[in-house]
């Protein structure tokens, strides 16, 4: 009796444990019956709402045809507006769900910073532009109850011109900085695209993007890449950046409100540029960021040296008399060179012949034939 009641226990056990296997088993068979289901099941179609009525939903299909169709009654009804991407029942085209609206991976992957970490206090030489930057952006944004008392408009944008390495960019994220804006930024030529509409679409997105994130500034650099003047005669490539750019001119009107999107263009070529960007009501200023004077270049140089140990021999006053004809980009770069100088040779001070040996380094980078190593030597 012992040794049966013994037996009848272990199988008790495992029958529990048999018993535990077949009901996971069974879980994933469900699972997998659901995936299975899910594969099996007709795919829908992405549409677009146009308008709502009584009756349902207008809605234009993927392929471009629209239809008057029910609305699923589970959707928020204040999720259906106008312009909504939504997915459709492939058999009654019935609105499902409300889709979230999507971006081409090119204007997704544009550089966007929540608050660029670039202030007016890190760009020496450039107080007049900053002046511009700040009475034409800055106060839109942060009064624009000022503006409606006056009954104006506040300027929509602003076009940067100068040479490479000047501070463009710079200035345009500091002004970003200073109003807690989103800074989206890329450059023009990634806009025209091969096919037709493809360039015009993605400056839709962008502006749709930047006003998703608004505040933001839209910053388009080599602005005449797609901003050149439109000519009779042109190539069906030439066609194509005519619409990209026809498309940039109709954001910048607005048939939408860009009350808080700004735009700041740059651009090395502006006699390049169409008439039609540079009238009232587009680009309202131009600013011109010219390269740095001797007093500029010393102001640079205090800003890149505000934190660098160097010898009492270093002279900054020497050093932005020898660097005529620098950009800021330069003068940023010598900085650095003289500092990796320094690093290399274990050295805890930036010394007077460090900035010698990285103004040799840059030199040969520097486009101004006129002016030779020997007059640039740092002695």
């Amino acid at each position: 009796m012992r040794d049966l009641s013994e037996s009848a226990q272990q199988l008790l056990t495992e029958k529990l444990v048999l018993e535990s296997e077949v009901a996971q088993v069974k879980k994933r068979a469900s699972r997998l019956e659901e995936e299975i289901r899910n594969l099996r099941s007709p795919p829908m179609i992405v549409g677009y709402i146009q308008d709502i009525t009584d009756e349902g939903a207008i809605v234009r299909s993927s392929n471009g045809t629209v239809f008057l169709v029910s609305v699923n009654n589970r959707i928020d009804d204040s999720r259906l507006v106008s312009g909504a991407r939504v997915a459709l029942n492939q058999d009654t085209l019935s609105v499902i769900e409300i889709l979230d609206d999507s971006w081409d991976p090119l204007v997704v992957t544009a550089e966007i910073i929540e608050k660029p970490d670039v202030s007016f206090e890190d760009i020496g030489g450039l107080d007049d532009q900053i002046s511009k930057l700040k009475e034409t952006v800055e106060l839109s944004f942060k009064s624009p109850e000022a503006f409606r008392n006056f009954g104006i408009d506040p300027p929509k944008g602003i076009l940067l011109t100068g040479s490479p390495g000047t501070g463009k960019t710079l200035l345009a994220k500091a002004v970003a900085n200073s109003t807690d804006a989103v800074f989206l930024g890329i450059v023009a030529s990634e806009l025209a695209q091969k096919y037709i509409g493809e360039g015009g679409r993605l400056v839709r997105e962008l502006f749709d993007l930047a006003r998703n994130k608004a505040p933001a500034i839209v910053f388009i650099d080599e602005l005449d890449a797609i901003g050149s003047k439109r000519l009779d005669t042109a190539t069906s490539g030439d066609r194509e950046v005519q619409r990209t750019l026809m498309q940039l001119l109709a954001e910048m009107d607005g048939f939408e409100s860009l009350e808080n999107v700004k735009i700041i263009a740059a651009t090395n070529r502006p006699e390049l540029l169409d008439e039609a960007l540079l009238r009232p009501g587009r680009f309202d200023r131009v600013v011109e960021v010219p390269m740095p004077d001797e007093e500029a270049r010393m102001a640079i140089l205090n800003v890149h040296t505000a934190k660098m140990p160097l010898t009492k021999g270093v002279s900054l006053q020497n050093l932005a008399i020898k660097t005529e004809g620098f950009s800021g980009a330069e003068i940023m770069s010598l900085v650095t060179e003289a500092g990796v100088c320094a690093i290399a040779e274990g050295r805890k001070k930036v010394s007077k012949s460090d900035f010698s040996k990285a103004l040799r380094v840059v030199e040969r980078n520097v486009n101004d034939s006129s002016i030779t190593s020997n007059d640039r030597l740092y002695d």
